[in-house]
C-alpha cells in the first residue's frame, strides 16, 4: 500500500541546485524549462489515483515524472537513471531546484510507476499534458503529417527448431504440477526441456537434423493433443496457443507423416516466443528489420508530436492513420453534430437513423465545402494531411474525402509491366460502371458481393492493333475496379495540380528530422526496451513527451498569468 508522496516546496538556500545550476544550464534547455514549470506540468496531484490514501509514503511522483522524462531524452536504463538523479545536478535542478543531497531512490521505483500508469484510466497522460501545454500556447494547428520508423524488438530472432522447443517448455512452465506431470507423461524426445537454447543435435548432418525436426514436432502436437478438451487458466491457454502456432506455421508433413520445416514463410509469422507480438518488417523492399513499427502525426509549423502508435512489423502504415489524426476526425465529428443541432432540428424525438443519416450529410456538406475552397480563402486554417505512398490507399483517401480533410497523401501511380499501358490510360466511368480501353472498346464492370469489380474485355483484345502495347494474356486484358476506385483517381488528379507537389515536398520531409531526435541514442530509441505492443507503445509515447518538452523549451514555451504562451518570434 502506497499514499502519494509530495515534492517539498522549500529549498536549503546553502544546498540547493538552483544557485550552481542556473547561470550554467540554458534557460531554452529541457532542464531549464522542467526546472520552471514542473509543478505546472506533472504536479503530485496528476497522479493521486496511482496511489491509496492509507500506506507508506511514495516518491513523489512529480520528481518520478522528470526522471522519467529524462530518462527517454538521454536514453538511460532504469539504474542509469536513478544514478544521474543522485549525481547529475541538472536532473535535481531540473525538478524543482531539489538539493544536492536530496535522497535518491531505487531503480524499481521507476518499474513501479510504469505498471501503475498502464494499469490506470490515463497510461499516456505525461504526453498528453504536454501536448495539451502545447495546444494551450498556440503551436497546435490543424496540419498534420504522418510517418513511421522501426523499432527494433528487444530478443533475439529464433529460428524454427528454437522457437518450437521454447514453445514447448513455455507450456510446461506454465502448467501447474498435476498437469506437467500429465504433459510430461507424452514426451518422447531425450529431452528435459529444462534449459533454454536448441536442441542438442548433430547439425552437420542432414538426416540427423530431420530427425530431431520430426521429433520435436511429434511432442507438441502430443501436448496439445493433452490439453484437448481441458479447462485450461488463461497462462496455461496462452502457452498452448503459442505452440499450436509456431508448429503450425513453419511445419508440414509429407506423405510419409514426417514432419519437415515447410519451404514457405507463414504470412504473419511469430519470430519469438519471448515476444511473440514481433514480426518481421520492411521499411522498403530491399530494407528489413525484426519488430514493430513507431507511427507518429507531427504538426508540421511548430514541429510538435500530436500523437503516437506502435504496431506490428508487417503492418502496412496507413493501419494506423487513423489513429494519428484522431483529434482531426473528431472535430470534423464535433463541426457535422453542430450542424445537425443547426439544419437537421435534433430533438428528443430524433431517431438513431435520423441522426446518423443527418451526421453523413453534414460531413458530405463539409467535404464540398472544403474541395470547393481549396484556391480560396481560408486555406491555412484548414485541415490537411501529408503522408507518403503507404498512407495514400485508397481506403485512407476515402476516409478523409468524407472527413472533409484535404489530402496531402501521395499515392503511387498505377504501373504495367513491360512498359504496357498502365490502368490510369483506362476511362473508368464509376456512374455507367463501365471501362474504355485505349482502343475505344468498352466493357462493363461486375462487382462481387464485396463491392469490387473487374471489366473483362476479352474476346475484343484478339483483333485489336493495340494488344502488344496493352497485355499478353490470352484471355485479354481485365482491368479490376476497387470500392475505393473514386477516392484514387481523384487523389492522383489532385497530385497533378499546379504547386500541389511542391508543398508537399516542401512541408512532408519535416516528420524525418523528428524522427532524427527520436531515434538518436539506440537503447530506447531504436531499439526497444520492453517488450510486447502495449509496453513499446507506451515508452514510444513517453520518449514523443520527451522530444516536445525539448521543443517547446528551444520555442521559449513558458506559463503566464494568462496561461500558457510561446516567445515572441
Amino acid at each position: 500500500m502506497v499514499t502519494l508522496g509530495l515534492t517539498p516546496r522549500q529549498a536549503d538556500l546553502f544546498r540547493s541546485t538552483v544557485g550552481f545550476c542556473e547561470p550554467r544550464v540554458p534557460d531554452g534547455s529541457i532542464y531549464g524549462l522542467l526546472h520552471r514549470e514542473c509543478e505546472r506540468l506533472f504536479p503530485d496531484e496528476m497522479f493521486a489515483d496511482l496511489f491509496t490514501d492509507v500506506g507508506r509514503r511514495s516518491v513523489p511522483p512529480m520528481i518520478v515524472a522528470v526522471v522519467m522524462v529524462l530518462q527517454r531524452i538521454e536514453g538511460c536504463s532504469d539504474r542509469e537513471a536513478v544514478e544521474r538523479f543522485c549525481f547529475d545536478a541538472r536532473w535535481k535542478y531540473a525538478a524543482g531546484g531539489l538539493d544536492f543531497d536530496y535522497p535518491g531512490f531505487v531503480h524499481t521505483v521507476l518499474v513501479d510507476m510504469r505498471a501503475r500508469l498502464a494499469a490506470s484510466a490515463g497510461p499516456n497522460r505525461i504526453f498528453d499534458a504536454v501536448l495539451e501545454v502545447a495546444s494551450a500556447a498556440g503551436l497546435v494547428g490543424r496540419r498534420r503529417v504522418l510517418d513511421s520508423t522501426p523499432i527494433y524488438d528487444a530478443v533475439a530472432t529464433m529460428d524454427t527448431v528454437t522457437l518450437v522447443r521454447s514453445a514447448i517448455r513455455g507450456l510446461l512452465k506454465a502448467a501447474d504440477a498435476e498437469l506437467e506431470r500429465a504433459l510430461r507423461a507424452v514426451l518422447t524426445r531425450e529431452d528435459d526441456y529444462l534449459g533454454a537454447g536448441k536442441p542438442v543435435c548433430d547439425y552437420d548432418d542432414p538426416a540427423a537434423r530431420a530427425e530431431m525436426v520430426d521429433a520435436l514436432a511429434r511432442d507438441g502436437a502430443a501436448l496439445l493433443g493433452v490439453l484437448d478438451g481441458r479447462e485450461l487458466d488463461e497462462a496455461v491457454e496462452q502457452a498452448g496457443a503459442l505452440l499450436a502456432t509456431v508448429l503450425g506455421q513453419d511445419l508440414d508433413r509429407d506423405e510419409a507423416g514426417v514432419f519437415r520445416i515447410a519451404r514457405r514463410v507463414a504470412r504473419d509469422r511469430v519470430i519469438s516466443t519471448v515476444d511473440p507480438e514481433a514480426r518481421h518488417g520492411h521499411k522498403t523492399a530491399a530494407r528489413g528489420f525484426d519488430g514493430y513499427k513507431g507511427h507518429i502525426g507531427v504538426d508540421p509549423d511548430s514541429e510538435i508530436i500530436t500523437a503516437t502508435a506502435v504496431g506490428a512489423g508487417n503492418a502496412g502504415d496507413a493501419a494506423a492513420a487513423e489513429e494519428l489524426i484522431g483529434d482531426l476526425l473528431e472535430e470534423r465529428t464535433t463541426d457535422a453534430a453542430a450542424e445537425i443541432d443547426t439544419t437537421a432540428g435534433v430533438d428528443a424525438t430524433t431517431t438513431a437513423a435520423e441522426v446518423d443519416g443527418a451526421v453523413a450529410a453534414a460531413t458530405v456538406a463539409a467535404a464540398t465545402v472544403a474541395a470547393a475552397t481549396a484556391d480560396g480563402a481560408g486555406e491555412a486554417d484548414r485541415a490537411c494531411v501529408y503522408g507518403d505512398n503507404a498512407y495514400g490507399t485508397g481506403e485512407f483517401q476515402d476516409r478523409l474525402d468524407r472527413a472533409g480533410i484535404e489530402s496531402k497523401c501521395k499515392t503511387q501511380p498505377p504501373v504495367a509491366a513491360g512498359g504496357r499501358f498502365a490502368k490510369d490510360r483506362f476511362d473508368i466511368d464509376l456512374d455507367a460502371e463501365t471501362v474504355r480501353c485505349p482502343a475505344g472498346n468498352t466493357t462493363p464492370i461486375i462487382r462481387d458481393r464485396n463491392g469490387a469489380g473487374t471489366a473483362a474485355f476479352g474476346t475484343v483484345c484478339a483483333g485489336c492493333p493495340l494488344r502488344e502495347q496493352c497485355t499478353t494474356a490470352r484471355a485479354g486484358r481485365t482491368i479490376s475496379v476497387g470500392i475505393h476506385e473514386g477516392a484514387l483517381a481523384a487523389a492522383r488528379a489532385r497530385q497533378r495540380q499546379p504547386g500541389w507537389m511542391a508543398d508537399y515536398r516542401a512541408t512532408r520531409p519535416k516528420v524525418e528530422r523528428k524522427f532524427g531526435h527520436l531515434m538518436r541514442r539506440k537503447h530506447g530509441g531504436r531499439r526497444a526496451r520492453v517488450r510486447g505492443t502495449t509496453k513499446i507503445a507506451a515508452d514510444f509515447a513517453l520518449l514523443a513527451a520527451a522530444v516536445n518538452l525539448a521543443r517547446l523549451a528551444v520555442l521559449g514555451v513558458a506559463s503566464t498569468a494568462s496561461g500558457w504562451a510561446g516567445a515572441a518570434r
